[in-house]
């Protein structure tokens, strides 16, 4: 059985990806099981500086997931590079390194000083405000993701993977911008846009307001959004949004994922990747195909 995927050149040893924010830098979870049972690792969002994140409350359960608003806490890059990829270098499982920035010139900074760290991919976070265009998501207009996308292009040296918004009104229309733009892999989706009221003080949860929805309620959504980009791009994709088990996970790839990354199901139960893992495996024995890749793309439209 073959459970090796291609993504933009780099193999992974299996399908399975940490979704970013929701692994840290692997530390942790590297204390319950072998790392190298994952295909990669995304890390926590980095900016070119150190952020402390938003202010608390900025996590609340709501139905069927959670809301957040952590505001991309993070060491910085250059911490990273010093303190955790020596780290996860003891690991076999590749490393994809998340950046976000306010800036297009944040992005290349970052992409510069990653790509000769031992970083294997960078995942773009376009769903950060761009300060110069009065706080508008880079990944929510087509052009400014086909301009960020070239930009960064010319100063990395390892693929780049598009993390799409699902926060538009027309989701390929951002897709066929990455790919134009140069983008070597698409992943999505990012989280949903939302908001929780506490009804007895009549007040917002999360000091934010808003936050970001992840876990089994945008599921649904997710795979639609995956299915509508594998029909009009021909870049590999890392479908994500709510996968806890091994059907949710191969029901991405028959919609069209190469991998998947597995996000809030972490909080929900440390072992979720392995456990993913093996539910893929289990259900390629019960209908006896031999390579994951046969999966992808595979859903009948009749």
């Amino acid at each position: 059985m073959n459970l090796k995927v291609n993504i933009a050149g780099v193999e992974l040893s299996n399908p399975i990806i940490t979704a970013s924010g929701t692994f840290g830098f692997g530390r942790e979870y590297g204390e319950m099981y072998s790392l190298d049972e994952l295909g990669a690792i995304c890390v926590k969002g980095l900016t070119l500086a150190p952020r402390a994140g938003n202010p608390p409350p900025r996590i609340t359960e709501t139905y069927g997931g959670i809301l957040n608003s952590v505001g991309l806490q993070n060491p910085g890059v250059d911490m990273f590079i010093k303190n955790e990829i020596p780290e996860l270098k003891k690991y076999t499982c590749k490393i994809i390194a998340n950046i976000a920035g306010n800036t297009i010139e944040d992005y290349c900074e970052m992409a510069e000083r990653l790509s000769g760290s031992g970083v294997d991919m960078l995942e773009m976070n376009i769903s950060c405000p761009n300060v110069k265009e009065g706080g508008v998501a880079f990944g929510t207009n087509a052009k400014t993701i086909l301009h960020i996308t070239q930009e960064v292009k010319k100063h990395a040296k390892i693929p780049v993977i598009v993390k799409l918004s699902p926060n538009v009104t027309d989701i390929t229309e951002m897709a066929k911008a990455a790919e134009a733009g140069g983008a070597d892999a698409l992943s999505l989706i990012n989280t949903l846009l939302g908001m929780a009221i506490d009804i007895k003080t009549r007040r917002p949860i999360l000091a934010n307001i808003t936050g970001g929805l992840s876990g089994p309620a945008v599921k649904p959504v997710a795979v639609r959004m995956v299915y509508q980009v594998a029909q009009c791009t021909k870049l590999p994709i890392i479908g994500m949004g709510g996968i806890t088990n091994g059907d949710d996970a191969v029901e991405f790839m028959l919609a069209g994922s190469n991998a998947v990354a597995v996000g809030t199901a972490n909080f929900m139960n440390p072992y979720a990747c392995v456990s993913i893992k093996k539910g893929i495996v289990d259900y390629m024995n019960q209908y006896h195909i031999k390579d994951v890749n046969d999966l992808v793309g595979q859903v009948v439209i009749k």
